[in-house]
């Protein structure tokens, strides 16, 4: 079965609706990132200059800035690795995952090999499944559209000389842990992992998905043969400005302070989803969304749009299918309006 990997959220949402289909947070922009966006506009005649956001990343990660590059959202990353490394011998996607990877890979004439994870397993990740000549190997953390966090140490399992291991942390900083401090499992200060590639979005906390800024963390021997696949001047002035803005100090305090009240939503939410007849979670969800098995999911879709609520088709990712859905974690309101909808639906179901 041929499986549409360029479908995504934003295509389920449509006037009217209740938007459970987009991983983005639907907050007011704060005044520390406002107020930079604004005075950027005012540099428009100027072409950009990535020096100073490019700085401002490395200090956020303790890294050197001959480690990061900028991006217009972290999907461009996907496609500048796919053209970079063309002539990688076994390239391996860990599904379900972001199916964008693995588009970019196969347009770029890459043949790429599918390793699925299994909802039985609660979509954990076995390193043991990856080939050992796989050589170059993308996998999500956390993984949408499971939500699932792995262990750092299992996925640094993963790396190896001669690889190149391309770990997807665009929600990363929505993940919380009780008693750890800043992400947990987060590979992005790892420098001492050979071939490691790190992606981060700015999109999804700070709803900038129409800025398109993004960031590459990984070696800097591999770095220029991306910049060299990469447009002039591929990152705006505004979205450099966000890219600063988002390093502060200032903006990671807020993203953990974030991060603690989604996790209490995402709590909320589990546990009326506990109570919905003929449904289960995938996994362990960790992030800002959760999947959900229930059969006929693809018509419970379709009646959720009638009555006024917009989620996420599961049948785009490989590894899941038609009888799965991905549920975008908001607030506990909206949660409870829409779990009563959902139940309701399945009732009604003959």
């Amino acid at each position: 079965m041929t499986i549409d990997l360029g479908h995504h959220g934003d295509s389920e949402v449509g006037a009217g609706l209740v938007d459970l289909a987009v991983n983005v947070r639907h907050e007011p922009m704060p005044d520390w990132l406002a107020e930079p966006l604004a005075a950027s506009l005012t540099r428009l005649a100027a072409y950009p200059d990535a020096a100073g956001a490019t700085a401002a990343v490395a200090a956020r990660h303790r890294r050197d800035p001959a480690e990061v590059l900028l991006t217009a959202g972290a999907a461009q990353a996907f496609v500048l690795l796919a053209q970079a490394l063309r002539g990688r011998r076994r390239p391996v996607v860990v599904h379900p995952q972001f199916t964008e990877p693995e588009a970019a890979l196969a347009h770029a004439g890459h043949r790429v090999e599918r390793v699925l994870l299994r909802a039985g397993d609660g979509f954990r990740l076995d390193p043991r499944l990856v080939p050992d000549d796989a050589d170059l190997v993308f996998v999500g953390n956390p993984t949408n559209p499971t939500s699932v966090l792995h262990p750092a140490g299992t996925i640094a399992e993963l790396a190896r000389p001669g690889r190149v291991l391309v770990v997807d942390e665009a929600f990363s900083d929505t993940t919380h842990r009780v008693g750890v401090e800043g992400e947990p499992e987060s590979l992005a200060g790892r420098r001492d992992l050979p071939g490691l590639v790190v992606l981060r979005s700015l999109t999804k906390t700070w709803g900038l998905a129409g800025l398109r800024i993004g960031y590459l963390l990984g070696p800097a021997d591999l770095l220029p043969r991306l910049i060299a696949c990469q447009p002039l001047w591929a990152v705006s002035t505004p979205a450099l400005a966000a890219a600063t803005a988002c390093a502060s100090p200032v903006a990671v305090a807020a993203e953990r302070e974030i991060a603690v009240r989604l996790a209490a939503d995402r709590d909320h939410l589990l546990r009326r989803l506990a109570h919905v007849p003929k449904l289960t979670v995938g996994g362990t969800p960790a992030s800002a969304f959760v999947a959900v098995r229930l059969a006929g999911a693809d018509k419970v879709r379709l009646e959720l749009r009638e009555r006024g609520y917009a989620v996420r088709r599961g049948d785009t990712f490989p590894g899941l299918g038609p009888d799965w859905l991905r549920i975008a974690v908001r607030d506990t309101a909206t949660t409870d309006a829409f779990v009563r909808t959902l139940t309701a639906v399945l009732l009604e179901k003959p």
